[in-house]
């Protein structure tokens, strides 16, 4: 009888482990079904909502000045050297000094030209000095020639108390001085007429080399920049020293280098008005349009956005040499509407357009929405007795922008989707 017991006993033992082990089973069974990654709350999740959708173009872009200065090498002066400039960034008043350009060769040309005016006004000085000395002389001989006339006139009128042939005689003589007079008046007013003509030639060199003076200093002084008003220096790139076709960027304009007639070697803008100056590729220039909202972020002001207005969108494409194979787009300014103290025109910055908008969109994140066999899917998350799992979703996507993807069919607002794929699906 104990035998048969214990047997009983034991049989009855055996079959409840047995249940246990299997109900266990059966439980973490269910429960790696539901939870698919081993535990749902591994996986970040974001909140279906219901709001409005921005969809934005986002572009790269400059700060520039709306209005500025720009400070260029006279256009006269050759190929010339920076031997003095103002530091790229320094603040400065106007009228201060900004660049020094090599005024060697135009010093030693003004001396030339100074030498040759003194020369001309010498040359004037001698010419009106023997003018007078032969107006005197011509004059000097007129008197004699009219007192000649005059004793001869005297003679010639005693015919009747001379004798025939000193009659005549005295006539010859009358008629020599009255020709030699004549001759005198004539060579005092072709003296005077050459000495005129000859000043007057003088006088046009002396003009000729006065002007050479005057516009020696006009260069020379265009050979120093001033400020013309206050600001913030900004220095050109020199093409020159690379860049361009060459490949990189062109360093900036920096003593001992060479400037070319008209060069622009630095600007002072006016920091009160700034713009950011993108360019805008083929496949978006149909979005955009003036007066369109913008935000700006500044790389260099990273703590603050900035609001601006799409200004002005260039009608013609051009070219971008920037990549390979080149691209068209278009030019498009963008006015910050508040400025700010740590802004500077060259800094880079990345522009956001509000293209369009729609009112009351079903929005998840971008990253929630998945590709999967050529079908958008999200895996939304479901809480049931044995803990939390994600199920898969077929959705239909709309538009996107600003991170957020509308859902058009699929979801509801008050899901919740997967930020991240899921392990199980990882692995099939």
């Amino acid at each position: 009888m104990k035998r048969r017991w214990w047997l009983v006993a034991g049989t009855i033992l055996l079959i409840l482990l047995t249940a246990g082990v299997g109900a266990a089973s059966h439980y973490w069974k269910l429960r790696a079904a539901h939870a698919g990654s081993g535990s749902a709350d591994e996986i970040p999740t974001a909140e279906v909502r219901r709001g409005e959708l921005v969809d934005s173009v986002e572009l790269r872009g400059e700060v520039k000045a709306v209005k500025s200065v720009v400070l260029t090498a006279p256009s006269s002066a050759g190929d010339i050297q920076i031997v003095k400039l103002a530091k790229n960034g320094s603040m400065v008043k106007k009228n201060d000094v900004l660049v020094q350009l090599d005024v060697t060769t135009l010093q030693n040309t003004l001396a030339q030209h100074r030498s040759d005016l003194k020369q001309a006004e010498a040359q004037i000085e001698g010419a009106h000095a023997q003018a007078n000395l032969q107006q005197e002389q011509d004059r000097t001989d007129l008197l004699k020639s009219g007192y000649d006339v005059q004793r001869a006139r005297l003679e010639t009128s005693k015919k009747d108390i001379l004798s025939k042939i000193d009659g005549e005689k005295n006539k010859l003589l009358l008629a020599d001085a009255e020709q030699k007079l004549k001759e005198i008046e004539q060579k005092l007013t072709s003296d005077g007429t050459s000495a005129k003509a000859d000043l007057a030639s003088k006088k046009q060199k002396s003009e000729k080399a006065l002007l050479e003076v005057d516009q020696d200093k006009s260069r020379l002084a265009a050979m120093t920049l001033r400020a013309p008003v206050d600001g913030m220096v900004t220095l050109m790139p020199n093409y020159r020293a690379g860049g361009m076709f060459g490949g990189g960027s062109a360093p900036e304009f920096k003593e001992g280098d060479r400037a070319w007639p008209g060069a622009s070697i630095l600007e002072l803008p006016d920091l009160s008005a700034l713009q950011v100056v993108a360019r805008v590729d083929e496949s978006d220039r149909a979005r955009l349009r003036s007066g369109q909202n913008v935000k700006v972020r500044i790389d260099a002001v990273p703590d603050k956005e900035f609001v601006g207005r799409v200004e002005e969108i260039s009608s013609m494409a051009k070219p971008d040499y920037s990549g390979w194979p080149p691209t068209k787009n278009f030019d498009m300014t963008v006015r910050i509407e508040k400025s700010d103290s740590r802004l500077r025109p060259g800094m880079s910055a990345t522009a956001r357009v509000a293209a369009s908008r729609v009112a009351d969109a079903v929005l998840i994140p971008a990253e929630a929405a998945f590709s999967r066999s050529g079908r958008m899917v999200a895996y939304v998350l479901s809480r049931g007795a044995f803990g939390g799992g994600f199920k898969e979703r077929e959705i239909v996507t709309g538009r996107r922008g600003d991170g957020q993807l509308e859902v058009l069919q699929g979801l509801k607002p008050g899901d919740r989707v997967a930020l991240k794929l899921p392990l199980q699906e990882k692995t099939q």
